[in-house]
């Protein structure tokens, strides 16, 4: 009796291993999701007090599993000067699946003005124009891997006010 009770334990956990086995080695992971850049920056709102840009961090994962992506550091300039951090939430990856991050960021109006950048402040509200530009870190995780994304990418929007 004391046997086939411990044989049966024995087996449970063998069964255990082989199908773990086979889950975890059946799973392909290919490579980390290809980024393939942000879209859709503009100006979301504009107030005496805020401005509130948003982007899509556009990525392609050819993975059967999934992961997290977490911004770090992610900083935003507009005219050259940095005026704010983006901090997200962990975002979930999808598995085989085009998939955004939103990055939506509101910016106090009187960060934007100093006296360095007076004269490209004027200039971006006369001709309704400003340059903004991403850089930092959008970090992936998976099954204990991970690896990180450099962002560097500046576009010149339409502000609408």
């Amino acid at each position: 009796m004391k046997i086939a009770i411990i044989l049966f334990f024995y087996m449970k956990r063998f069964g255990l291993i082989v199908i773990s086995c086979i889950l975890f080695f059946g799973c392909k992971i290919k490579e980390k999701p290809e980024f393939l850049g942000l879209n859709k920056i503009k100006v979301v709102n504009v107030d005496s007090q805020n401005i509130t840009l948003s982007a899509d961090a556009l990525f392609k994962n050819p993975n059967d599993v999934g992961g997290i992506l977490k911004t770090k550091g992610l900083k935003v300039f507009v005219n050259e000067k940095k005026v704010a951090n983006i901090v997200s939430e962990e975002f979930d990856v999808p598995s085989k699946n085009e998939f955004t991050i939103p990055l939506v960021v509101s910016i106090a109006t009187d960060s934007l003005v100093d006296k360095n950048n007076l004269g490209s402040l004027l200039g971006s509200l006369i001709s309704q124009r400003l340059k903004v530009r991403y850089q930092g870190e959008i970090n992936y995780k998976v099954l204990g891997f991970s690896s990180a994304y450099n962002i560097d990418e500046e576009r010149i929007i339409k502000v609408k006010l």
